[in-house]
């Protein structure tokens, strides 16, 4: 086994490496750029070394500086995660030149796996089931065009050295194609430097399971069973879970059997995931392989009591698979979500910025949490902006997603936007829940698991009166001055009678109020006309317990000074700002003219001059930032007054960038 061992990554999947390692006894070594010079991954690890700036092409990617730390570190191994170097051949090659360990595949299989066109033709002469369609080395579109009809639309178009959803259309019908195909070619271009594409047949309704698949460099190759990864929004995984519910024995078997063999056909060597496009009938189809480990893998530990970190250590270090095919023995149900930095409610917009409060709940047999960040630090815009990973685990599908809805409801995460309310919302809904959800469902509903502007009903603003309230008196009672005093008391008791007390909550802009007389727990109400009687409330901790109209009510809650955050009996989210009671003011008409930063970021072009003239909607700037270009568009008819931002331009969240003259 390694004595020393460089992980080449940042963030969760770097802690999640330096636990294992630690637990191995092998002393660990981390990279960071000046973005991380004070992240956990640093903190955690035994020794830790700085490889430059923020950009992820002036730090993680530069191979050469990486192999120079795991030189001059007495590194034996890298680790290198996912994503950034983990797919890149070159750098496993070097690695190998270097005489450093590769933690993960030979270079020859992440070569032919690389290319999609490649790994399908590889794949067909080994008999692993393709989806019909061309993927050859013809690119001109005339030929494609006739592919196109031979295999029948619907069909997809997908770029042959890409990934993550980029390059990628669906063609209903045959006028429809060449617009795709040239658009599919210019990202796929501007994305991996290779217009190449393949086409496939597009499967209607689609399910997406992988499987996870394992080798050793004595030529044992087995699979540790499968994920189901359906939920997905822009082909980006939201929720994974084993066993997938769709499956049944017999299909289990023979995906396990494509999946190994797709694994001997590359000769692979460590973890590695072989993705299934499957049609609602059970028909199963190669899409792809991941010659790393995933992020979702944690649900594939739960379930079989597994280290696969250990797994991929020693078998990097030349020891064989720690188990055979036939003792794998899974049990349970285990369920995997991410909790990002990024606001759903504006079309998932990344997120930045101190994490002013981040409460997850506690690890057990049920829970587990893997997390690249703490409290206090900071989500910053140049890397991919993921807090945290949920996952849990029970010993049915039924109990595990129980066990999900409530530690989503422990969840508190303060500063950036996250998507905590989405998540829970996902959970619950049927297709979720019946397990009867394809890749497409999100893109074409996604409304259904949005908030939206739905005000909040009024047994909601009661219960959130009662919290603040409650914790309005406490903090007086707390109050060290004079606990015994009669002013001491927040019951708005006035001279001859109870006074009346409004609590002002605001919610996505609008302003609610509720007026309350009494004290400890027990008050008369209003909202508009509705009234309400509240007796016998206590906040304890994070839950809220009363009679409304004498329904006793135990609802998930906390206030604070600033905001009240609890959870309805029907489990939804509802964070409320704490405003003051008799002063509101509106918003600045002047912002109307602005054009302000969404986030904190780079600017990338500018697209107008003072003194121009623009419409609504016209691209006026492009932002870059967390790996990904914003268009900011001209929010009215108008003329540019003056333009504060330059191309390369760093900017801060809500900095004004762009102004229009005011409207006469």
């Amino acid at each position: 086994m390694f004595d020393r061992v460089l992980i080449a990554n940042r963030g969760e999947i770097a802690c999640r490496v330096i636990r294992s390692c630690r637990r191995l006894g092998i002393r660990t070594i981390a990279v960071y750029s000046q973005a991380d010079r004070d992240a956990q991954h640093v903190r955690l690890a035994d020794e830790a070394w700085p490889i430059g700036g923020p950009r992820p092409a002036e730090s993680y990617l530069r191979a050469d500086v990486i192999l120079d730390v795991a030189r001059r570190s007495g590194a034996q191994a890298i680790h290198p995660g996912y994503g950034f170097l983990s797919e890149n051949a070159a750098f496993a090659r070097a690695c190998a030149e270097a005489g450093i360990a590769f933690i993960g595949p030979k270079p020859e299989s992440i070569e032919a796996m690389g290319s999609k066109a490649a790994a399908k033709a590889l794949m067909e002469s080994h008999g692993v089931p393709l989806v019909p369609g061309y993927h050859g080395e013809r690119q001109d579109a005339e030929f494609l065009a006739d592919a196109a009809r031979r295999i029948g639309f619907p069909l997809m178009i997908k770029a042959a050295a890409g990934g993550g959803g980029k390059g990628m259309r669906i063609v209903r019908g045959a006028g429809d194609f060449a617009d795709a195909l040239a658009a599919a070619q210019r990202e796929a271009q501007s994305s991996f430097g290779d217009a190449r594409v393949i086409l496939e047949r597009y499967v209607e309704h689609p399910r997406h399971i992988e499987f996870q698949v394992f080798g050793d460099h004595h030529g044992h190759v087995i699979h540790l069973n499968e994920r189901e990864c359906s939920a997905q929004r822009r082909y980006q995984k939201v929720l994974e879970e084993t066993p997938s519910p769709f499956l049944d024995q017999a299909r289990r078997a023979a995906m396990g059997q494509a999946a190994v063999a797709a694994a001997k056909a590359v000769d692979y060597v460590g973890a590695g995931t072989v993705e299934f496009i499957v049609a609602p009938d059970g028909a199963f189809f190669f899409m792809e392989m991941n010659t790393r480990l995933q992020v979702e893998h944690p649900v594939t530990e739960m379930t079989l009591g597994l280290d696969l970190v250990e797994w991929q250590l020693r078998v990097a270090a030349g020891e064989p698979l720690p188990l055979a095919q036939e003792a794998i023995r899974a049990r349970g149900h285990a369920i995997e979500v991410r909790l990002y930095a990024e606001d759903p409610e504006q079309n998932f917009l990344p997120g930045s910025g101190r994490l002013q409060r981040l409460d997850l709940p506690a690890p057990s047999p049920h829970v587990r949490i893997d997390a690249g960040v703490a409290e206090g630090d900071t989500v910053t815009i140049f890397y991919d902006p993921m807090i945290a990973k949920l996952i849990v685990w029970d010993e049915s599908r039924a109990l595990a997603l129980a066990r999900l809805r409530e530690a989503l409801a422990e969840c508190e995460i303060a500063g950036p936007k996250s998507n905590v309310a989405f998540l829970e919302r996902l959970i619950r809904h049927p297709v979720v829940v019946e397990g009867r959800i394809d890749t497409g469902y999100l893109d074409r509903h996604l409304e259904e698991f949005l908030a939206g502007d739905t005000p909040p009903p009024a047994p909601v603003l009661f219960a959130a009166a009662t919290a603040a309230l409650l914790r309005e008196e406490a903090d007086a009672q707390a109050d060290p001055a004079d606990p015994h005093s009669p002013w001491a008391r927040a019951d708005a008791w006035r001279m001859g009678h109870a006074g009346r007390r409004v609590i002002a909550l605001a919610l996505g802009g609008a302003r609610h109020t509720v007026e309350a007389s009494g004290h400890d727990g027990d008050y008369a109400m209003q909202h508009d006309d509705i009234a309400c009687q509240v007796r016998g409330a206590r906040l304890d901790g994070r839950v809220l317990g009363a009679r409304f109209d004498d329904e006793a009510l135990r609802l998930p809650a906390r206030a604070d000074a600033q905001h009240v955050r609890l959870h309805d009996i029907d489990g939804r989210r509802w964070t409320f700002d704490r405003v003051a009671a008799f002063t509101w003011t509106a918003g600045d008409d002047t912002r109307a003219n602005d054009v302000r930063a969404p986030m904190p970021g780079r600017v990338v072009l500018v697209r107008v001059t003072p003194g121009e003239t623009v419409r609504a909607g016209q691209e006026l700037m492009v932002m870059e930032a967390m790996k990904m270009e914003l268009s900011l568009k001209a929010p009215r008819d108008g003329t540019v007054e003056r333009v504060a931002a330059a191309a390369g331009d760093f900017v801060e969240a809500d900095t004004v960038l762009l102004a229009l003259a005011a409207e006469s």
